[in-house]
């Protein structure tokens, strides 16, 4: 591991994709890390910034290559972190520990167990115990097997089958069997639907956003397993290294400064003497402020400045510069927000 910089595990796909992943390319920009070829596959390079060093990568590796120091930190999402913490333990008995440092609020998914209709108005707990006590060897399939192993395992605990199927294997998509009783995981690379619908497995794990896919099948969706979303995770051992933590510290919180600065606005005006209270009136009124309003005074006037949402439909821009106009501020500027940051201890690993 290069000691010097910090080694940012860069998410392939859709992520670098500047029309699609939450736009991280612009972020990332608006965070003061502008990026050189990330967006056209690698490798990527951050060109004011040279501590920094950008390993592109799938998000479905990162959590191993934290949990081996690797990486110092990744981009990814919540549900590959978690599926490659759980094969640590399930394949090799080793208790990974990553630490879940920033959420970027993009690329929201659902893990959810999918099934054909089941029939006779039972419920999916009652049909599974059904086939539990029917089939001593029962089939899934998954791009997440660990996580679906999880889940499984959970699952027959509260049912009362761990005696007669606690045994589990993960294999590739229709492997011959390497046991006789228990769960049977075939990992896939995708189409877990088109498996479940023609019966080739009796369920599935499946990723979804709007579960569109899974309807289009005609399949149900019994059980939600967890919603997930692209979050930056670390090894807590970067902590035993002041420098990569002091670099890890300034790139967090400058994202953290960026999305909490999306969607807001920073609003100045000017106001003659006579009219500040009024306009006082008019900030706490509307609660523009947390504390105290930001001014500076001039011989004549004085210049205010506000932060506002885009977004909040209870305060619309467009109504507070109307009123404000109304009760005598001029000079009315609207500007963009790149980052925002409230304190250093907006961010604590």
């Amino acid at each position: 591991m290069d000691s010097d910089k910090l080694i940012i595990g860069m998410p392939a796909g859709s992520l670098a994709d500047p029309q699609r992943g939450g736009n991280l390319v612009t972020l990332l920009k608006a965070a003061g890390f502008p990026t050189k070829g990330y967006d056209q596959g690698g490798p990527t390079k951050f060109p004011l910034n040279a501590v920094l060093l950008g390993w592109d990568g799938r998000p479905q590796e990162f959590g191993s290559q934290l949990a081996i120091g690797e990486l110092d930190l990744a981009i990814g999402g919540d549900d590959w972190i978690r599926e490659r913490s759980l094969e640590f333990k399930y394949e090799y008995g080793r208790d990974v520990q990553l630490k879940r440092v920033l959420s970027l609020g993009r690329g929201n998914v659902r893990i959810v167990i999918i099934n054909r209709p089941i029939e006779g108005g039972l419920s999916f707990d009652e049909w599974l115990r059904k086939l539990l006590a029917a089939k001593p060897l029962v089939t899934m399939v998954s791009e997440m097997p660990y996580i679906a192993l999880e889940w499984f395992q959970n699952k027959i605990a509260a049912l009362g089958f761990e005696g007669s199927h606690g045994r589990w294997a993960v294999q590739k998509y229709h492997m011959p069997p390497k046991i006789e009783n228990g769960l049977v995981i075939y990992e896939t690379w995708g189409k877990t639907e088109a498996k479940v619908v023609n019966g080739a497995v009796d369920f599935g794990l499946e990723i979804t956003q709007t579960g569109s896919a899974i309807r289009n099948y005609g399949l149900q969706i019994s059980d939600e397993i967890l919603q997930s979303e692209t979050a930056i995770y670390i090894n807590p051992r970067i902590a035993e290294n002041p420098a990569k933590r002091d670099l890890a510290q300034m790139f967090l919180l400058n994202l953290y400064g960026a999305m909490f600065a999306e969607n807001k606005v920073l609003m100045f005006f000017n106001a003659k003497k006579e009219q500040v209270p009024g306009v006082l009136e008019y900030h706490m009124t509307n609660h523009l402020v947390a504390a105290e309003p930001t001014m500076n005074e001039g011989a004549a006037y004085t210049e205010f400045s506000v932060q506002l949402d885009v977004d909040d439909p209870a305060l619309p821009i467009a109504r507070v510069r109307y009123e404000l106009a109304k009760i005598g501020a001029t000079g009315i500027e609207t500007v963009p927000l790149d980052s925002c940051i409230p304190s250093v201890d907006a961010i604590t690993f």
